[in-house]
């Protein structure tokens, strides 16, 4: 629990300087807009810490180098599908895309009905109020985790191939994963669900430990722009896995502390079940945003450290910013690994609390 509270104390003071940043970035826009240096900047890193429809890699003299993903969409009209292209990496809602007598347009991220003109209806407080199809389109975060689930098959595929025909010490990527796994098994999934009920959940645990982990790691290489536990969507996913886990896995014990809560008066019980209920719900919701909270704070607070080279357009700012940025990159190699393991420690936690026995 120790690492829990210094992951904590980490993940404020990184939430605290990314609030910091944004807290600046208004209080210039209100004060002098014609000299606010940072909102491009903004907009750089919520451009680049958010999903999108396409996968981009680089910007090459003033041109977006990027791959197209298809966009998938169910209409009033049935199914329409295209590449991304067709939007020409535009987010303002100026490119139109026709297709089965509808029109499309892509604002901030979103794809919307357009009006018969083109354009977009907005509020008073200037939110769209088009609506907007049933999107099940191929982004860079769906790309991101097919990456993930291939690679994962393959590492694993191969150190069981090389345990069956091996008898001896495990090499190579099977030396390098099986003190993991024993890590996993010992310290996580035996102290927290029990020496004879840990085996059946193994194999989740250790697919959502190594699915973060590698997920992590790739989203700090600079090419790959995308990061799974960046997507409060994912983590949510993730989470409610873990809840349906432990629901399903609730012995006659665990729901007895729910509904029939032992020493407390029958009279108290109309209170202590919704109280024990809600108890229930926020597990999951805790783990939903901690894992993203820790994750998007650490991108946003190194992207911010390497833009001060050209909010201040100095050089010389990069004596203060990129030694930060390098170790801030650096701490987020341990973070990517201890969210893993954090996720992962407390999801075997809940479901031991639900298959735990009654002690008489």
């Amino acid at each position: 629990m120790m690492i829990q509270k210094i992951v904590d104390k980490i993940a404020f003071l990184l939430l605290l300087c990314g609030s910091l940043s944004v807290f600046s970035q208004q209080e210039d826009h209100h004060q002098a807009p014609k000299e606010n240096k940072v909102d491009g900047t903004t907009e750089m890193i919520m451009h680049h810490i958010a999903d999108a429809h396409d996968y981009h890699i680089m910007d090459w003299k003033g041109h977006a180098i990027s791959v197209s993903l298809p966009i998938i969409l169910w209409t009033e009209n049935g199914l329409v599908t295209f590449m991304s292209s067709k939007f020409h990496h535009d987010d303002s809602g100026k490119v139109i895309v026709e297709s089965k007598g509808l029109k499309f347009v892509k604002y901030h991220g979103e794809i919307f009905y357009a009006n018969a003109d083109g354009s977009l209806s907005f509020d008073e407080k200037h939110h769209v109020t088009n609506l907007r199809p049933l999107n099940f389109s191929i982004t860079k975060n769906v790309v991101t985790l097919i990456f993930v689930c291939l690679l994962m098959l393959f590492i694993f595929v191969s150190v069981a191939k090389s345990y069956k025909k091996n008898d001896k010490a495990p090499k190579g990527v099977a030396g390098f994963l099986e003190p993991l796994i024993l890590f996993i098994r010992d310290d996580i999934a035996k102290p927290n669900i029990g020496d004879h009920k840990y085996e059946r959940y193994m194999p989740y645990l250790l697919t959502v430990f190594f699915l973060i982990w590698i997920g992590n790691l790739l989203g700090l290489v600079p090419v790959i722009s995308g990061t799974l536990t960046n997507d409060i969507l994912f983590t949510g996913t993730l989470a409610v896995l873990t809840f349906v886990i432990t629901v399903f896995s609730g012995n006659k014990n665990y729901w007895k502390h729910i509904f029939a809560t032992p020493g407390v008066p029958i009279w108290l019980l109309p209170i202590m079940i919704p109280v024990e209920i809600l108890g229930m719900l926020t597990k999951p919701f805790a783990l939903m945003v901690r894992l993203f909270a820790n994750i998007t704070a650490g991108h946003i607070v190194i992207l911010s450290l390497i833009s001060l080279i050209f909010v201040f357009k100095s050089v010389y700012a990069s004596v203060v910013s990129v030694p930060f940025g390098l170790f801030i990159n650096v701490l987020e190699l341990l973070v990517a690994f201890i969210q893993a393991y954090v996720f992962t420690l407390l999801s075997a936690l809940f479901i031991g609390q639900a298959v735990e026995e009654e002690h008489h």
